[in-house]
């Protein structure tokens, strides 16, 4: 099901993966690349932990509350939602956005906890939710996804800490891969080096 396709000047890029797959690292990469470049970007970073619904996800994540997948999948969904407008205007005056995760998101974890892929990309259709124009997805294992978070801080979230969880989600993620979901994919050996890794990604 098509969702709304880009028909502006700007491209919508998304980095995808599990946790600690190197989605910030590299986005961070790739705006400083563009910049080089005198190439108009901007970077946006989901959840949105800045802002009043990020917080709720965030206290969600960190396990002060405890929600449906429905309940999850709007709460994300909202998220993404806030900045369809400004998304738009930024393509339609030819900026590359670089997105720190995005739907692609919702629809691998909320998908795997119950709300069906279907109905989140009529919703996302309904409200006109934009299209990315590349996801690429960082692929690393489970093992790898903890032992870097470990690294990063202490207390991990319910995601984060969860092995058997992330082997499911890189498992739902590899379904969304081999169907195109929601737009073009590529996948990145996201074990590599991160200078391997951006070398790659500027490639593509």
């Amino acid at each position: 099901m098509a969702i709304i396709k880009n028909h502006y000047k700007g491209k919508l890029i998304v980095f995808e993966g599990i946790d600690g797959a190197g989605t910030e690292v590299q986005s961070k990469l790739l705006l400083s690349y563009f910049k080089k470049q005198k190439r108009p970007v901007e970077r946006l970073v989901y959840p949105d932990y800045q802002g009043p619904i990020g917080r709720l996800i965030h206290q969600y994540l960190h396990k002060e509350y405890d929600f449906s997948a429905e309940i999850q999948f709007l709460l994300y969904f909202l998220d993404f939602l806030k900045d369809q407008e400004k998304i738009k205007k930024l393509l339609k005056q030819g900026k590359t956005i670089i997105a720190d995760r995005y739907f692609t998101s919702t629809l691998a974890y909320q998908g795997l906890k119950g709300f069906p892929v279907k109905n989140a990309l009529k919703l996302a259709k309904i409200f006109g939710l934009s299209k990315p124009d590349l996801i690429i997805y960082l692929k690393v294992s489970p093992k790898i996804s903890i032992k870097r978070k470990y690294k990063e801080k202490r207390s991990l979230d319910r995601h984060e800490s969860d092995e058997k969880f992330l082997f499911k989600i890189a498992r739902f993620y590899e379904k969304l891969i081999k169907n195109q979901t929601l737009g073009k994919w590529k996948v990145i050996n996201g074990k590599k080096t991160i200078k391997e890794v951006g070398d790659e990604i500027k490639k593509i």
